[in-house]
């Protein structure tokens, strides 16, 4: 028994406006037991599994369609070729008058966002050890293909393992899969009735106030905030769950840092602001201070309630940096750091297929300033030493005329003053950068201490190196390509690799990508940059991103084009950075 052809299978993606699901009828309740009941689609799906029960597996694809459940309409986007193929797609929807959910809680599109989330893991606890998976995610509350709520009704994506008996299907089991299991599911998780209504609530309200938090921080003059009593310490280095215990030592601000923000929820909450400039976070080995920065880098994400980071806010133009040898680096402006070199390789317009690190730091720091990076985050731990600091007797002992390096810390003013890029760095070995510190924080057991006036104290009068404008650069869309082997080609290794057509592109540098769902989210937005023409080999890549964020501020269908898979739409400057690693990526033209 097929059901009705079109909408999500075999005739492509239908796009998804929310309300009832079919000529504005309602599609009415689903039973207590959630198990498919009265006729319909419903009864006819189960007839047609039991049915094919000991038929061969590619019987399956027969179910490609729509199908009336009570209380929602079921999918079946794409069907496995064998049981050993990746798994089937299936999407459903429930109409707002079944989901039943407060307008207050969809109307505004940040909680709308925090909902989809928040019912999307509830929907994978409950498919917990079934054949269903649901793209869930962890410790961030991201936008993600997986849910979502418009006008009031849910939308579910998921995957689905239809069984078999070697390679024939078992029926009676995908019978219960879908027929049984499946709408108990739905009647217990994506509707309000079944959900705790202040669980709800607070899920949404921890969302908009780390969204509000965020937004207030430019006009105060800050890069970040963390307030007080956040736990930044996580469980291990395998987990992003906050650590329990006695060593899970709440923050608390120093005083001269200490800043209160008014929240639309939690109403006025204070903590330690992060100003403009340059921030030096110092402090001795194993107290805390990479595990500031840490929480810093993900704070450009929201967090979800007990995370103890729910309140930790950083700006969404704040990039970390770190070397990475063995890159490739196509046609970057890197002069500012590296004057003439040995081999004569113009470091205007560089290009390598093996960076060292110094070289790769220097890219990476012009790559995130040309797509709109104003706050660096730096831990010396992942630096190359050379670019950071040259103390003065290397300087004595190795001529200036010989050394083509200028360190970032005679860099770091004048990309402040010129470009109002803001630093926060963590230096644990080296009182260089004392001498450009416009603020210092130590963290002693994990508690700051504001020392700005003692590392005055010890700075000493150093001369800046100019920092140049930044060239933009036009990539050549001819050179950015999913295809292979005719077939577009996207797939996530985690959060360490993306393959897209014929290459792999290495993220591992990338440490904000924080859930392997934006990886293939990465490879939709390469691709969209270039199929809608937004790269078309004269406007600029920042001048892109522009048009892509405009887009994509209507949620992650707008990078929906019938992808099969689960993916987050990625932030501007990780797109950015995975098309700088892509190596095949060609510039058209350099400009300033």
């Amino acid at each position: 028994m097929r059901g009705e052809r079109g909408g999500y299978g075999r005739g492509g993606p239908r796009r998804w406006s929310g309300g009832p699901v079919e000529r504005g009828e309602d599609l009415g309740a689903p039973s207590a037991s959630g198990r498919a009941q009265g006729g319909g689609d419903a009864e006819r799906l189960r007839a047609a599994l039991l049915g094919m029960d000991g038929s061969g597996y590619g019987r399956y694809r027969s179910l490609t369609g729509r199908w009336r459940f009570d209380g929602f309409e079921l999918a079946v986007e794409h069907v496995q070729a064998d049981p050993y193929a990746p798994p089937s797609r299936l999407s459903l929807e429930v109409p707002a008058s079944v989901a039943g959910f407060d307008a207050g809680l969809w109307r505004d599109p940040v909680r709308a966002r925090a909902l989809a989330d928040l019912l999307a893991r509830r929907a994978a606890e409950a498919l917990a050890g079934s054949r269903f998976r649901v793209d869930a995610g962890g410790q961030e509350v991201l936008a993600r293909s997986a849910c979502a709520v418009r006008e009031g009704a849910v939308r579910l994506r998921f995957a689905v393992e239809l069984p078999g008996h070697g390679r024939r299907i078992a029926g009676r089991e995908a019978a219960r899969q879908l027929c049984e299991l499946l709408p108990a599911a739905v009647a217990s998780s994506l509707r309000a009735q079944a959900l705790p209504a202040e669980e709800v609530r607070a899920f949404a309200d921890t969302v908009s106030d780390s969204v509000a938090a965020r937004e207030q921080l430019a006009e105060r003059g800050l890069v970040a905030f963390v307030a007080d009593g956040s736990v930044l310490p996580r469980r291990s280095g395998v987990s992003d769950l906050p650590l329990t215990g006695p060593g899970a030592v709440p923050f608390a601000a120093p005083e001269p840092l200490r800043v209160e923000l008014e929240l639309p929820h939690r109403g006025r909450v204070a903590g330690m602001g992060v100003p403009e400039g340059i921030t030096l976070i110092v402090g001795g080995g194993f107290h805390g201070k990479s595990t500031l920065l840490h929480a810093l880098e993900r704070g450009v994400y929201d967090h979800v309630p007990g995370d103890g980071r729910e309140l930790v806010v950083t700006r969404a133009d704040a990039v970390k940096i770190r070397a990475e040898e063995g890159r490739r680096v196509e046609r970057t402006d890197i002069s500012a750091f590296v004057g003439e070199l040995p081999s004569g390789a113009d470091t205007r317009d560089f290009r390598t297929d093996n960076a060292s690190g110094s070289t790769s730091q220097a890219a990476a720091i012009v790559e995130a300033v040309e797509a709109g990076a104003r706050v660096l985050l730096v831990d010396e731990d992942t630096t190359a030493t050379n670019l950071m600091i040259r103390d003065a007797r290397m300087q004595a002992l190795v001529a200036p005329d010989r050394e083509p390096l200028t360190p970032f810390v005679d860099l770091v003013r004048p990309l402040r003053r010129s470009h109002g890029v803001s630093c926060v760095l963590v230096m644990g070995a080296s009182g260089d950068y004392f001498d450009v510190a416009d603020q210092v924080v130590l963290l002693d057991a994990y508690r700051p201490h504001d020392v700005t006036a003692a590392a005055r104290a010890l700075a000493a009068p150093r001369d800046d190196a100019p920092f140049p404008a930044v060239a933009h650069r036009a990539p050549d869309p001819g050179s950015i390509s999913a295809q292979a082997r005719g077939r577009r080609r996207i797939k996530g290794r985690g959060t360490d690799a993306l393959v897209f057509g014929e290459t792999e592109i290495d993220l591992r540098a990338l440490e904000q990508l924080v859930d392997p769902s934006q990886v293939p989210g990465l490879g939709l937005a390469l691709t969209a940059l270039v199929r809608r023409g937004h790269l078309d080999g004269h406007r600029t890549l920042a001048a892109a991103l522009d048009l892509l964020d405009a887009e994509l501020a209507e949620g992650p269908d707008a990078l929906d084009d019938g992808y099969l898979g689960d993916f987050a739409p990625p932030r501007r400057h990780d797109t950015a950075a995975a098309l700088n690693r892509l190596r095949t990526l060609r510039v058209a033209r350099q400009s300033r």
